[in-house]
């Protein structure tokens, strides 16, 4: 497959629909087995503990591929990373639509996770070649892609579950996938920037083993017991690991994430923000459809299919997408800043409103709909504050880097609501079942989340014009 690029420069709008495209698809694929969770046990013929780690696969996948992936593309080519995490997703979806067992279908699961660092080098080709004046919307949209992907698969991977064999799910996603890689050749340019380096394979390794002692635990601590040696001696490796990783990469002349830019405080606080934002962002997915799904019975739930439930949650991700031109217009005039913070207050505010209106199933909608906007409004900024602060050759691997944050909140906030729904119960028959203060606590968790991400965001320094930077990405003072 060459790799080379169109002959012809592609107009703005194709490039920026086919990168966002290409997001909301790596989307898609995030949420493709959540409508078989409950049949995973049977279907492949093995434990409910053990058919969880079709989801902790591609977390764990996904997690270290995207820092590694955007500094590859930094290096080597972002356009060819991107043909790369696409055929990977393809290579994934194979592995699982012809499989029946657990073994390939958690392989493939891990291939597909891969796919993950598909937005943060979207992001980072954007900046390389679209026009100043069409990247802050371009950028916005790009951000939006996961969301919006996540809120639509939902309920087309439910539809397709419940008429179709579950393999039909995979081979849908592989024709996408290969669609995307495709779409990316024929009309994506390859950016001409490129950094100067080695790259720095230690400090991938060491990231890497770094990230899965801290994930897989988080995600698996559930099933093996919060003090178990297992979930503790995890945790331990990971905070022996991941001090060493960062005294090499602060020592290497060439290192995979540049620490020295990384703790100055636009980057860092935006970073942290990042975490808070992935929490609250995620509370809204666990509890949204279990509240639909639960039973009548209960008292609080609505007894709706899955299906049912991802069409009543589908239209926050289209507001997220209607959203996203007021963000880039709101970071433009105001500061990406005032985004980030705004959208923050938004969120909470959608999850405040939830409370009264949780008995309906349009209550959720409309309380999905204003936490989507919020979101939609904070995903818009953390780009453009991560770019203003970056030199150019370090795009990709920043930008990476900011994704990984998003997913360790969304990690930390299914092991920590997780937790609580599991925790706070009612007996159904002789099932344990959320609770309604559960429910409630999970809700004031996502808001308090939303909160503390609008207090960091404060932090942030205060926007000072500087030449040569297009209005949508800024340069702050960093004071």
């Amino acid at each position: 497959m060459s790799f080379a690029s169109p002959s012809s420069l592609s107009s703005p709008r194709a490039v920026v629909g086919v990168l966002a495209g290409s997001g909301i698809g790596v989307a898609l694929m995030q949420t493709l087995v959540i409508p078989l969770i409950p049949d995973l046990p049977r279907l492949l013929h093995t434990s409910p503990a053990n058919a969880s780690w079709v989801l902790t696969a591609t977390l764990l996948a996904g997690a270290v591929a995207t820092p590694v992936a955007g500094r590859l593309g930094d290096l080597y080519g972002k356009r060819r990373l991107l043909v790369i995490s696409t055929i990977a997703l393809v290579a994934g979806s194979l592995v699982c639509a012809l499989s029946d067992s657990l073994a390939p279908v958690v392989a493939g699961r891990a291939l597909q996770g891969v796919s993950v660092g598909v937005i943060p080098l979207g992001i980072s080709i954007m900046r390389d070649e679209l026009p100043p004046e069409r990247l802050g919307s371009a950028m916005a949209v790009m951000s939006s892609s996961l969301g919006v992907g996540g809120a639509l698969g939902l309920p087309v991977a439910a539809a397709i579950a419940q008429y179709a064999d579950w393999h039909a799910l995979f081979w849908a996603s592989a024709g996408l996938g290969a669609l995307m890689a495709v779409l990316i050749l024929v009309i994506v340019p390859e950016s001409p920037v490129r950094a100067r380096a080695r790259f720095d394979l230690l400090g991938a390794l060491g990231l890497s083993a770094g990230l899965v002692c801290l994930l897989l635990p988080v995600a698996k601590g559930a099933d093996w017991g919060w003090t178990s040696g297992a979930t503790l001696g995890l945790f331990a490796a990971a905070a022996l690991i991941l001090p060493l990783w960062g005294w090499w990469e602060l020592r290497v002349r060439a290192p995979l994430v540049d620490l020295r830019t990384t703790v100055r405080r636009q980057i860092l606080l935006t970073n942290l923000a990042s975490i808070v934002v992935g929490f609250s962002m995620y509370a809204l997915s666990l509890i949204g459809p279990t509240v639909l799904q639960l039973p009548a019975a209960t008292g609080y739930g609505l007894g709706l299919s899955m299906f049912e439930a991802g069409l009543w949650m589908a239209p926050g991700g289209l507001v997220m997408m209607a959203v996203s031109p007021l963000a880039a217009r709101l970071s433009r005039v105001r500061s990406p800043k005032i985004s980030l913070f705004t959208g923050s207050l938004v969120i909470a505010a959608g999850y405040l409103v939830a409370l009264p209106l949780m008995g309906y199933a349009w209550g959720i909608l409309i309380a999905g709909s204003v936490i989507s906007a919020g979101i939609g409004l904070a995903f818009a900024a953390m780009p453009a504050l991560i770019m203003g602060a970056v030199p150019v050759h370090e795009t990709a691997a920043a930008n990476g880097l900011n994704a990984l944050m998003r997913s360790i909140g969304t990690s930390a906030s299914s092991a920590v609501v997780g937790a609580v729904l599991a925790g706070l119960t009612i007996r159904l028959g002789p099932v344990p079942v959320p609770s309604a203060d559960g429910l409630r606590t999970g809700l004031v968790i996502g808001a308090a989340a939303a909160l503390a991400a609008a207090l960091v965001t404060l932090g942030v320094p205060e926007r000072v014009r500087q030449e040569g930077l297009p209005p949508a990405v800024v340069g702050l003072k960093d004071e």
